[in-house]
């Protein structure tokens, strides 16, 4: 009599099964520890020689961890797993293979003595079984309750590393779609601020030299348009150097670190203000020399004062500047006797393009950028930043950067 192969039937749905095992990529990639773990661990909970971790494929069975052989695909038409996706139940089990007709004349059977199986469905979120965890031994047994318990359990972890890989695989896949988004936009930044640094500069000179030639012409009204036009000038280049900052805050940040004195720093910053108002600094008394990224550093110390010195209504301005080394951090605390920051801002003062709202001692509105780029350094410079702040009495920020 002939021998005929019964080869598995195929899914009702079969289409959306196979697109869904492709959507998790792993057909065809190489071993990993996570899942030959679980068949090493299964193998030796079943007591059993072989245990696999399966994906069917359209006319084959991918083994994506294999416990006890040595290959990594099998024909569709000959493999259990092709069986075992169609049982609703939650475990497929053949004791002895070569008595139940489906498997007796299987080249599985005659070639490699599989004799017992268990294999239980791997069914991902929305229902498809991709494939199995299943074992293999090569005489007739059974599985005790809390073997059959222990391969489903293993079963619905398999499937979960499916899950967190692809997951990571999304998230890796968006996070480099947001890089080059963000690459995009300070490229754009970098070059649409450059074209227009030359108009506003254009603009503010132009005013001047109307005003010199011209000025004589106008009433008070054409001369206040004229002072609203270069001072509208100066608010944009300020907004577009802001940027400009905030988007080349990375590049300043990745710079080498120098070795250098905290005090000289202080001073040479200070001297970089050009201060032409009544204002009492008081610097650190002890002089610590620094190994940090002395530019990054510069950026969020003339941010800071700057803001100290245009936040400030009193006739006499006042800043402390503080400076310790602390278990491998440099922790630096700058106050000031200004305006102070309402509290139903201070959460969001590090927002970009978040401002308090109030004008500064010239009548000018912020642009919510300084301080966002002020964060972002301090954060990649590996440490921390807070505010605290009283209206009408001052404000005072302390932050960490982390010793190199």
């Amino acid at each position: 009599m002939k021998k005929v192969l019964i080869a598995p039937q195929f899914p009702v749905d079969e289409e959306q099964r196979l697109a869904a095992v492709r959507s998790y990529n792993l057909l065809d990639t190489l071993p990993e520890k996570d899942f030959d773990n679980i068949t090493a661990l299964t193998a030796n909970i079943c007591d059993v020689p072989i245990s696999l971790v399966t994906l069917l494929d359209a006319d084959r069975n991918f083994l994506k961890s294999y416990y006890g052989l040595n290959f990594n695909e099998s024909p569709r038409d000959t493999s259990f797993c092709g069986h075992a996706i169609l049982e609703e139940s939650n475990i497929f089990i053949v004791e002895d293979a070569r008595k139940d007709p489906r498997f007796m004349d299987n080249p599985l059977v005659k070639d490699m003595n599989a004799v017992f199986y268990a294999g239980v469905r791997l069914i991902n979120s929305d229902g498809y079984p991709l494939g199995t965890l299943c074992v293999f031994d090569t005489k007739p047994r059974t599985l005790s309750k809390s073997q059959k318990s222990a391969l489903i359990s293993m079963a619905y972890q398999v499937v979960n590393l499916f899950e967190a890989r692809k997951r990571n695989r999304t998230l890796l896949a968006v996070q480099q779609e947001l890089k080059e988004k963000n690459e995009e936009l300070k490229n754009f930044a970098g070059i649409v601020s450059h074209d227009m640094k030359m108009p506003l500069a254009n603009m503010i000179i132009t005013s001047d030299m109307l005003r010199s030639k011209y000025g004589h012409h106008l009433d008070k009204q054409g001369k206040e348009y004229l002072d609203y036009i270069k001072q509208s000038s100066f608010t944009l280049s300020e907004y577009i150097t802001g940027l400009l900052e905030h988007y080349e805050s990375d590049k300043t940040a990745s710079l080498t670190d120098e070795v250098f004195d905290s005090n000289s720093l202080l001073e040479e910053i200070i001297e970089l203000l050009n201060i032409n108002i009544d204002c009492e600094i008081n610097l650190p008394e002890e002089n610590i020399e620094m190994q940090a990224n002395r530019a990054a550093l510069e950026q969020i110390i003339l941010n800071l004062v700057g803001n100290s010195l245009k936040y400030n209504d009193k006739e006499k301005i006042k800043i402390d500047i503080h400076c310790t080394e602390k278990s491998g951090f440099y922790h630096f605390s700058i106050s000031d006797n200004g305006m102070g920051i309402p509290k139903n801002k201070r959460s969001h003062i590090f927002d970009l393009f978040v401002t308090t709202g109030k004008l500064d001692r010239n009548g000018k509105k912020g642009n919510g950028i300084g301080l966002s780029t002020v964060k972002k350094l301090v954060t990649k410079l590996g440490g921390e930043i807070e505010v605290s702040s009283e209206l009408g009495k001052g404000t005072t920020f302390h932050f960490s950067i982390k010793k190199n």
